[in-house]
């Protein structure tokens, strides 16, 4: 049977959820809002549901003042910080799977990862340029038919961001080869989405609903 996730209350939307899927807020020495991401920190904590919006409706509306029952100084930037960070993290993670090794960069290699690695997920520099989305999302199409809508192709961070995380220079196309590493940055990239509202979203996968599809070699999918 498996452990049951607590459920705590959104001070913005004054509903009840796993806290998987909120923001824990707590009281620096001088009575900062300090958003606690990883859920750690000590002192009594306040939630909001992890989107920026509700966030920044928070602020405005001074409930986090409500909520701690004391004077606190939330900055105006405080949904801008926690993206920052979000975003951060997600380049961290991405690291990572490269150390882990379910990174492939290059265009040529990754059209040909396409036909012959269980994939994970494509990404494209910020930057890329059309013709090459294209044709990768072409050689895409002919492994998965329609199944393709419920890939995710991720083109959040860029050039610079890539090349800074994967230690090479001028990185615009990747493939993320399933794994352990490629989990834990696909979980992020969700978060980070997610947090940024559903534009960011739609903006990086190519369907907003399911879960990513894995490409095996033998052609078939598997969903995570």
């Amino acid at each position: 049977m498996g452990r049951h996730e607590p459920e705590r209350t959104c001070i913005v939307t004054r509903t009840a959820q796993p806290s998987a899927g909120l923001i824990r807020f707590v009281l620096g020495p001088d009575h900062q809002v300090v958003p606690d991401l990883k859920h750690k920190l000590p002192g009594r904590g306040v939630w909001v549901t992890a989107r920026s919006d509700l966030v920044r409706e928070a602020v405005k509306r001074r409930l986090f003042a409500r909520a701690f029952k004391a004077d606190v100084k939330a900055p105006e930037s405080l949904a801008d910080d926690i993206a920052r960070t979000l975003r951060d993290d997600l380049r961290q993670a991405l690291s990572l799977a490269n150390k882990a090794g379910t990174v492939i960069t290059g265009f040529e290699k990754v059209e040909s990862a396409i036909a012959e690695k269980p994939l994970s997920a494509l990404i494209h520099a910020a930057e890329a340029a059309e013709d090459g989305r294209r044709k990768l999302a072409n050689q895409l199409r002919k492994r998965l038919g329609d199944a393709i809508s419920g890939f995710p192709v991720i083109q959040d961070l860029s050039n610079d961001e890539l090349s800074l995380a994967l230690g090479r220079s001028h990185v615009i196309h990747a493939a993320l080869v399933a794994g352990a590493g490629s989990d834990g940055f696909l979980n992020r990239w969700h978060r980070y989405c997610t947090y940024c509202g559903s534009e960011a979203y739609q903006a990086g996968l190519i369907t907003g609903a399911g879960a990513p599809t894995i490409m095996e070699p033998d052609g078939s999918e598997r969903n995570e």
